[in-house]
């Protein structure tokens, strides 16, 4: 399917992780699609499971996010740490939960 054809609308905050200092992608597009899908389809998933955490085990939001923003960037996760911080800031946008500094979160990354 060719881009023109493709009706998958991918946000410049994801464009920006594949992009250059002047914003010329470094990837294919087909490729930043596909990245796309898989992070924005993680964070819909992980909406339930934060939902979950939050009233069963975890204090607050940030700890939430916090959590699994760690597992996120496991030497053995399937997503990058840019493609993680993305992922968890879409999910604080879902639950419409104030979205902590990430970067300076990621020791464990």
């Amino acid at each position: 399917m060719s881009d023109i054809e493709n009706q998958i609308f991918v946000p410049p905050s994801f464009i920006a992780l594949y992009s250059d200092a002047r914003g010329r992608l470094r990837e294919r597009t087909a490729l930043v699609r596909e990245r796309y899908e898989l992070c924005e389809d993680l964070a819909g998933h992980l909406v339930g499971q934060a939902q979950t955490l939050y009233q069963l085990q975890v204090p607050s939001e940030f700890e939430v996010l916090r959590r699994i923003y760690a597992g996120l960037c496991a030497a053995d996760a399937s997503v990058s740490v840019a493609e993680a911080t993305w992922i968890v800031t879409r999910l604080a946008e879902l639950l419409e939960w104030p979205c902590p500094e990430l970067t300076a979160q990621a020791p464990s990354c």
